[in-house]
């Protein structure tokens, strides 16, 4: 789940929404002030980590620091721990993430048993984690609950029709900015954000989608393993056709991977839709048949509710228009063929063991490497989460989230924000005028630490017992429209695009924020009781990382307001980018799998928020200290301790499938590459003895300096 403005790109848990009627947005959903919080649980007991917050057991000392830091910090931890069958990785972040399923899964428990009454939250969120976990009643369904869209999808007889029921599909389910999440099967996706010029006022963003496959490299790569992946795909939508009851299944599957060969195709790459000024497209109403022609428009917005909407962001110009073309040029046979297996695809989480097992033998196995589908329950608290995500962040942060640990992530929030600020005044590069903007910005940041201010109403949505597959066809939908009715209304500067129970952190662009989840502050990344410079490297590195993406070279772009706006000299920008380059050239040089490098444009961002944000809770810690030194703790140096703090956020391991897919499509770079980091920070060199000659070692000229 990725994310270029968030510090770790999440895997996203979110089962893929279905299509559904025509719909015109209801009246904005109301949103509730929050009452107060009942008084916090007691401190609880926190897994330990050695005497002082990092897990000694866990290093290889076999290893130099200056030839491998991340094995030697870690490598034990490499070593002995396995994968479990239901993942495609283990990391920090993912054993963290099981930590809050766990207690999320007991509220979830405790409000099921509750018998709350109709129309309360704790009922819907009850009644919705109940169907989900009935097999027996989806057992019995069958196919069935597909049978409403699939009749649709049989009555296209015209191109308007298909428009409509495209547009009828389209779902809030993409975010360029903040998530930064890409992906949607659907054809297109739709994002309602802040205008990019103007963050007093909403823009929809359209965004590309429609593929079945992570990205257009899974059909366009000429790699065995692409062409192995292709044929299994098109089994698998054969598949999936037969299950629904259609015949001639194989003859339609390749004209579904026929169609979405021809989408991918159109498409952009990753680095190509990261590009925020290239993707700042604004088309009018009046302008979308003649910039996108082949799509009926008035149909299609019709069918997604937005009939009267003048104004949208083409986020992926060229390909919008090129996949508007294929509504027009592609066979209309295989356009049903395409919807009708997309609405099974998307819906077999939630229908019988046939589907859910064919569902995961392709995106689990297949694509990812995974042996074993994940637990009922775990799936189950994953999908009633993002249905109702802030109802249960509610409940969670009542019971897992204390004044300790929020006072403690102010003070280190407030350490680093100082921090930065002085790292923009010590640039010698920078001219004044811009050190002034940057400035500006960096004061008017908004920091969120644990939960929200007001919480989402969900009052609106409707919950049925027994009907899991409705249950989340109707979450999706009550998003999608709660997406829309912003249009035309003032922008919430408060909105939370994370739940409290996401171990996770942002950067919001336009809102010019950060935010901390109250999941995230949690060991390993953070723990009251641990050593102050393991809290820092950890937990202090990741709050850097996010005031950092703040002027990485995205967030660079906009200005204090959350604007797009060059407020750099051209001399400033040359050096930023000279330096920037630099960055991710160091990174192109990895290899994570033989003859796969990373792209160290793609991830360059996270990565400039990985340097810049370690300098920052370095110089944070050293403020922390009131210039007196750390203490020497079981051998290890106060900056040893940090570093090391550092290296433990990523732990981590993959399997083959999962790691060539992250590289493909991700923005993160892997851990193993986040933890060395360091060897471009001065202080790492003496803290561990690095010489020249070393496999880390770079010249001072060498390590890269940008905030």
């Amino acid at each position: 789940m990725i994310v270029r403005s968030s510090w770790l790109a999440a895997a996203s848990a979110a089962a893929l929404l279905s299509a559904c009627a025509t719909v015109t947005p209801p009246p904005p959903p109301a949103e509730v002030a929050a009452a107060p919080l009942p008084p916090p649980a007691p401190a609880r007991p926190r897994p330990q980590y050695g005497t002082f917050g990092f897990d000694t057991e866990g290093m290889n000392r076999a290893v130099a620091p200056g030839d491998d830091f991340f094995r030697y910090a870690v490598g034990g931890w490499v070593d002995r721990t396995e994968i479990p069958a239901d993942r495609s990785s283990i990391a920090s972040f993912s054993l963290i993430a099981e930590v809050a399923a766990a207690r999320t899964r007991a509220i979830i428990d405790d409000t099921a048993r509750s018998n709350a009454a109709q129309g309360t939250d704790a009922r819907r969120i009850g009644d919705y984690y109940t169907s989900f976990m009935d097999e027996a009643a989806i057992e019995a369904l069958g196919a069935a609950p597909l049978k409403p869209e699939l009749d649709r999808i049989a009555a296209i007889r015209t191109r308007k029709d298909l428009s409509r029921e495209l547009g009828a599909a389209i779902r809030a389910d993409v975010d360029a900015l903040n998530s930064t999440n890409y992906y949607t099967p659907r054809l297109f996706g739709l994002w309602v954000a802040e205008d990019l010029n103007d963050t007093r006022q909403y823009r929809p963003y359209l965004m590309q989608g429609g593929l079945g496959m992570p990205d257009r490299e899974y059909y366009l790569g000429a790699t065995p393993r692409y062409v192995e992946l292709r044929a299994a795909y098109k089994a698998h939508v054969a598949r999936m056709l037969t299950l629904a009851g259609y015949a001639d299944a194989a003859a339609r599957a390749a004209r579904v991977l026929a169609l979405e060969t021809a989408i991918a195709r159109a498409h952009w790459t990753v680095d190509q839709t990261s590009d925020v000024a290239r993707a700042n497209t604004v088309w009018t109403r009046s302008e979308l048949a003649r910039k996108a022609p082949g799509l009926d428009w008035d149909a299609f917005l019709a069918g997604a509710g937005m009939p009267a909407q003048q104004r949208f962001g083409a986020w992926q110009d060229t390909a919008i228009a090129g996949v508007s073309k294929l509504t027009a040029s592609q066979p209309l046979q295989a356009w049903k063929d395409y919807l009708a297996f997309h609405a099974v695809e998307r819906g077999a989480p939630y229908l019988s063991k046939a589907f859910v097992d064919e569902h995961f033998v392709f995106n689990g196995k297949t694509l990812s490497g995974t042996p074993q589908l994940r637990d009922r329950w775990k799936r189950g608290v994953d999908n009633t989460s993002n249905a109702m995500g802030e109802a249960v962040g509610k409940l969670y942060v009542e019971k897992h989230f204390t004044p300790q640990a929020k006072a403690q992530s102010q003070e280190m929030v407030r350490n680093l924000l100082l921090a930065f600020g002085q790292r923009i005044d010590r640039l010698e590069w920078m001219t004044p005028q811009t050190k002034a903007e940057a400035r500006a910005k960096l004061a008017n940041f908004k920091v969120n630490i644990g939960y929200p201010d007001i919480w989402r109403d969900y009052s609106g949505l409707r919950i049925v017992p027994g009907d899991a597959y409705g249950n989340w066809d109707r979450g999706g939908l009550y998003e999608y429209r709660r997406n829309l009715a912003k249009l035309g209304r003032p922008v919430d500067r408060d909105e939370w695009f994370m739940t409290p129970q996401t171990v996770n952190a942002i950067f919001a662009p336009s809102q010019n924020s950060i935010t901390f989840p109250a999941a995230i502050l949690e060991p390993t990344f953070f723990d009251p009781d641990a050593d102050a410079a393991v809290n820092y490297g950890a937990i202090g590195g990741v709050i850097g990382h996010e005031i950092s993406h703040g002027f990485d070279d995205l967030g660079a772009l906009f200005d204090a307001r959350g604007n797009l706006r060059n407020w750099w000299s051209p001399a400033d920008m040359a050096q930023f980018k000279a330096r920037t380059k630099m960055l991710a050239d160091q990174y192109s040089a990895y290899e994570p799998l033989p003859g796969l490098r990373l792209n160290g444009q793609q991830v360059l961002g996270e990565n400039i928020a990985d340097v810049a944000g370690l300098a920052t809770a370095y110089d944070g810690y050293r403020l922390s200290l009131g210039g007196a030194e750390g203490p020497v703790i079981d051998g290890f140096t106060a900056d040893q301790r940090f570093f090391l703090g550092w290296a433990q956020n990523y732990r981590s391991k993959f399997r083959e499938p999962a790691l060539r897919r992250a590289v493909v499509t991700g923005v993160h770079s892997p851990g193993q590459f986040r933890a060395l980091t360091v060897r471009n920070l001065d202080a790492w060199y003496p803290a561990f003895e690095v010489k020249p000659g070393q496999k880390l070692h770079l010249a001072p000229a060498e390590r890269v300096r940008i905030w």
